[in-house]
């Protein structure tokens, strides 16, 4: 694209230029940057990416705690499914950071809390909070191991961990081609990904048990911001390359079980570079 030349200096900076390109909306529609904020929120509080999130959460709401908040659209979600939260976002910004959590918090009616630090640096006593979501986060810690363990220190036993929409490579030589590819990378900087292994270590390795993976097209979560039946309609548009493609494929995924197990198979297939993964998790009790 034309904006590959574009530069910032800071994230705010970033998507503030995105807002004012007319060519990039539905790209600010998809990542929930678009004005007013709290009508972002609200259509993410309905999104699929959610629904299926907030169905992974602990029955009983209790002390959350968001590490990476960006814009304080999770946090919200979360306080108005009737968490008491706390949002972890180190930039000051009133468009991207802290700032705009506690704009948007004010602006949704919610009471939770804004505290500016960096996951790898808890200031948080041990075992004092129920869940910890990461949304989108684990790719941009600059020490995974030791944001993982962070998160397993402030979890109580028993206690949830949810890190949704990562960057997966299958092969450290994958990454240069993920950041030239990605949308936003060339504007900032600041993306990166891991292999699956990589999460899995850091994660297992701070005492966290791995209750679900979920690869690129085994959630909504990591498929959004298609639903699951936008989804089967673009794939059937893209089948359409190839001559009566379009209509073998919508044929076999008219059928839910057929589409579902093809989703399932796609996942284990799919090796591009970036692709998204989630991890549920528990931390474990004590012995």
């Amino acid at each position: 694209m034309g904006s590959a030349r574009v530069t910032c200096t800071t994230w705010e900076e970033a998507v503030r230029w995105l807002l004012a390109q007319p060519g990039q909306r539905q790209l600010v529609f998809d990542y929930f940057y678009d004005l007013p904020r709290a009508a972002a929120a609200a259509r993410y509080a309905r999104s699929a990416e959610w629904r299926a999130a907030l169905a992974l959460l602990p029955p009983r709401a209790g002390e959350a705690l968001e590490v990476g908040a960006g814009h304080g659209i999770a946090s919200v979600a979360l306080a108005q499914a009737g968490w008491h939260v706390t949002a972890l976002e180190p930039d000051p910004s009133d468009l991207v950071g802290a700032g705009a959590i506690r704009q948007l918090a004010d602006e949704c009616g919610v009471a939770l809390e804004v505290v500016e630090a960096f996951g790898e640096e808890l200031p948080f006593a041990d075992a004092s909070v129920d869940l910890v979501l990461a949304r989108q986060v684990l790719h941009h810690a600059r020490d995974l191991g030791r944001l993982c363990h962070e998160v397993a220190r402030v979890l109580r036993p028993g206690g949830t961990f949810l890190a949704i929409r990562e960057h997966v490579i299958s092969r450290r030589s994958d990454l240069p081609r993920f950041l030239k590819a990605h949308p936003l990378h060339h504007l900032y900087g600041g993306e990166n990904a891991y292999l699956v292994d990589e999460y899995r270590g850091a994660i297992l390795s701070a005492g966290l048990r791995i209750e679900r993976q979920m690869a690129s097209f085994d959630s909504a979560i990591n498929y959004a911001p298609h639903t699951h039946a936008s989804l089967r309609d673009e794939l059937v548009r893209r089948a359409g390359r190839i001559p009566g493609g379009s209509l073998i494929l919508g044929q076999l995924l008219a059928n839910d079980r057929r589409y579902d197990a093809f989703l399932r198979l796609l996942s284990r297939i799919d090796r591009r570079a970036g692709r998204l993964y989630s991890f549920l998790c528990t931390k474990l009790a004590a012995a």
